[in-house]
């Protein structure tokens, strides 16, 4: 961890439309918000016209149609005259599956095994006939073979690119297809006969092997440059839990920057786990903190009034009961068997190979290795096992549990071998150590593809807990589980990072925020969706996931409201996929979703749905509040310094815009200014003190001092504080001194046992206050 970490960051999705330039024109506006970093996504050269960038093509240079190194390097020198540093955005796990453009990949598909580029990639050379199967074609080969035509040394179909095997230019077409290293496939093949690992089921971006001295080198040089030059500070990690050894790597990325980076890495922690000690980062990207801010703000019984509902009202047309942990597994069955059926069966190759040469292990079927593999990769209970730690995750009871699934008890002895196997406890040769990380690997893509990519859009009674690294069956957090979360991160990891909205966030945080009020009125959201039983839909479960969808992003508008819906509908997998689409039943939820959900104005369709907004804002304003003055690194979503709504990719992810200023830009000014003036207050060696209010009201109060320099108190569950009658004689005692209302500057308050001060007083002007001590 670097010794001055940032105080706060800033976001910036860099793409053709909005290069370095335009984010060096941004850097004034920027530096006015108060943040001390600009965190911009990957800028290593991409795919040309990418709009993301994590799909790397060539690490060795910066990316062109963003401007190049020059344009990163002058954006970095402005930045500096203004204050602010530059933190990056780093994809180890993966590159861009494109022959014309992935210089690397189109050396070994040229070469062959023996190519100097060949270890940069987990190519099973052994699997199939012994070729990288490539599914890039549109149809079956002997579909397009007549679209194919060979000029200067490549192979060419309908815009792509392939080298050809040197001496086989002149072959006839088939005879040439048989020649190469690679085989071209229908891109249904990708699912079950694909030889590469890729990054979760997108088969268009394939892993690399940094764990390679040789590839790490090689691919993190230019980066490594800009560090020691001064131009990177910080970088965020992408997708850590597709490496082979993520502690490793982060050893060795330590070392190659001298520790001169502040690093944060895109760790998913589940439910209690906590972040691996030994990993030389600063801390995480910020989900963890995520689910305890958006927790923190969720009425828990309202929500389970509201989950009655939902099972109510979709019947049968969600997953089957309409339970979470039932939903969950049976997704992560579906994913293991079907979607990752290429991965399962690459580890049960791999099982195979070690038992055959193990005289102790000879004798399991293949069946029943790959059975082994999928019954323990469901029971994972988090995204993967680590170094250590293995044996928390990967339990003597999920052993058990897997070997239920045998009819013969002899045969599940192969649960006990491949439970070794991924633990590390039955030999390191090889083919163990590319077992256990093969098996971690698969583990974090069935997690993230079951949960984040399928369950959570089948189980939607409230969509606000349905976001990355959520829990969809416990969305409320209490006040008391939400400071114990802060004082952790105080102790253990003072400059961890904390996010309200990401690149890769289903729906804003003002989206969630309007979402999450439903938990607190599950009578008003059930009298909203008979209002609009008119609009004929499709089937209840997309009615309810749209309509809720459309409640939080309040302005009815077709042209982004109807793409997120479909996207639930493929995401969800119910009724329709991405791979399997029913076009019959997406042109129903096309027409529903403009006729509905895009059409008509739920926020305002009647007195009780208006009567809400008072308490939207007060979630909203809150939960940025607290964010920004919480223990960790608070960083902003470009846009998020105003009220921002936008949904799931690629909505979320339009240039960014400089807006009018609202009452959040304030807020923001304000928690931002008082985080730069007073670093060691929130920093390392800063103290985070939880605040109880007394009163009859008490629980609506959330609130906390920082290093006896800055109070934040919040309210939360706003329209049950109201119902109940208000703050009453609800009081806070504030620590000892003389307090200045920040978002004011005008009001003061005095602090100390005998001066309580009244909430009702306290909350009078806004729902939240942010109170800086006058020195």
């Amino acid at each position: 961890m670097t010794p001055n970490p940032p105080t706060s960051t800033y976001r910036i999705q860099l793409q053709p439309e909005f290069p370095f330039a335009a984010a060096e024109r941004a850097v004034p506006y920027l530096a006015g918000l108060g943040v001390s970093h600009l965190h911009l996504s990957p800028v290593l050269e991409a795919v040309p016209g990418s709009a993301h960038g994590y799909d790397v093509t060539d690490h060795r240079s910066v990316r062109a149609e963003l401007g190049g190194e020059e344009g990163l390097r002058a954006l970095a020198a402005t930045a500096r005259t203004h204050g602010l540093g530059l933190v990056v955005d780093l994809v180890p796990n993966h590159m861009a599956a494109s022959p014309r453009h992935n210089h690397a990949l189109r050396a070994v598909l040229r070469e062959g095994p023996d190519s100097p580029y060949a270890r940069w990639f987990d190519i099973d050379w052994r699997a199939g006939d012994g070729r990288v199967l490539l599914p890039v074609l549109p149809a079956r080969l002997p579909e397009v073979r007549d679209r194919f035509r060979v000029s200067g040394g490549s192979l060419y179909l309908d815009g792509q690119e392939f080298p050809l095997r040197a001496g086989t230019e002149g072959l006839p077409l088939d005879e040439l297809l048989d020649a190469q290293w690679y085989r071209l496939g229908w891109w249904r093949l990708a699912r079950t006969e694909l030889g590469y690992r890729r990054f979760f089921t997108v088969s268009d971006l394939i892993g690399v092997r940094v764990e390679d001295p040789g590839v790490f080198a090689a691919s993190h040089a230019k980066i490594v440059e800009l560090v020691e030059d001064g131009v990177i500070e910080g970088l965020r990690i992408d997708h850590p839990d597709g490496l082979a050894d993520p502690q490793g790597y982060l050893e060795d990325l330590a070392a190659a920057t001298g520790g001169r980076c502040w690093t944060v890495v895109e760790k998913i922690l589940t439910g209690p786990e906590t972040l691996p000690a030994a990993w030389p980062v600063a801390g995480t990207t910020g989900y963890d903190a995520l689910r305890r801010l958006d927790g923190v703000f969720t009425d828990p019984v309202g929500a389970d009034e509201l989950a009655d509902v939902y099972r109510e009202f979709v019947g049968s047309t969600g997953d089957r009961g309409g339970h979470w942990e039932a939903t969950e597994r049976r997704a992560a069955y579906e994913v293991v068997t079907h979607d990752l059926a290429a991965e399962t069966a690459a580890l049960t190759r791999i099982a195979g190979r070690i038992c055959a040469a193990d005289p102790a292990l000879r004798d399991h079927a293949p069946w029943a290795l790959r059975t082994a593999v999928r019954e323990l990769l469901v029971r994972v209970p988090v995204y993967r096992p680590y170094r250590t730690g293995g044996e928390e995750v990967l339990t003597p009871e999920a052993a058990r549990g897997a070997k239920a699934a045998f009819a013969v008890p002899e045969e599940a002895t192969a649960v006990d071998t491949v439970r070794e196997l991924a633990l590390g406890t039955r030999g390191d040769g090889p083919e163990h150590r590319a077992f256990r990380a093969r098996f971690a690997q698969t583990s974090s893509a069935l997690r993230a593809k079951s949960v984040e990519d399928t369950a959570f859009y089948r189980y939607t009674p409230l969509l606000s807990a349905n976001e990355v690294g959520g829990d969809a069956g416990r969305p409320a957090v209490p006040v008391d589980e939400f400071h114990a979360y802060c004082l952790r991160i105080a102790r253990d990891w003072p400059a961890t990072g904390t996010v309200l909205s990401t690149h890769d966030t289903k729906r804003s945080a003002d989206v969630r925020a309007a979402i999450a009020v439903l938990a607190q009125c599950p009578g008003v959201w059930a009298e909203l969706l008979a209002e609009v039983a008119g609009v004929p839909a499709p089937d209840p479960h997309v009615a309810w996931t749209a309509w809720q969808t459309a409640f939080g992003f309040g302005t009815p508008d077709p042209d982004r409201l109807g793409p997120a819906v479909l996207k639930s509908v493929r995401e969800a997998g119910l009724r329709t996929s991405w791979t399997e689409p029913d076009a019959e039943y997406e042109r129903a939820v096309a027409a529903f979703a403009a006729a509905g959900p895009g059409r008509i104005p739920l926020r305002t369709a009647s007195e009780a749905a208006f009567a809400l907004e008072p308490h939207i804002r007060a979630h909203a304003l809150g939960a940025a509040l607290a964010q920004l003055t919480m223990p960790g690194v608070p960083e902003l979503y470009q846009n998020t310094e105003r009220e921002y709504r936008a949904l799931v990719d690629p909505d979320n992810r339009a240039p960014f815009t400089v807006g009018p200023d609202d009452e959040r830009t304030v807020l923001v000014r304000a928690a931002l200014g008082l985080r730069r003036a007073h670093p060691e207050a929130f920093g390392p060696g800063g103290t985070y003190v939880p605040l109880a209010a007394e009163g009859p009201a008490a629980a609506h109060c959330l609130a906390f001092a920082r290093s006896g320099r800055v109070i934040t108190a919040v309210t939360r569950l706003s329209l049950r504080l109201a119902q109940a009658g208000g703050w009453q004689d609800t009081e806070l005692v504030l620590p000892e001194g003389r307090w200045t209302d920040a978002l004011d500057g005008v009001r003061e308050f005095t602090g100390g046992p005998a001066t309580e001060v009244k909430l009702a007083e306290l909350f009078a002007e806004r729902p939240v206050a942010l109170l800086a001590r006058v020195e």
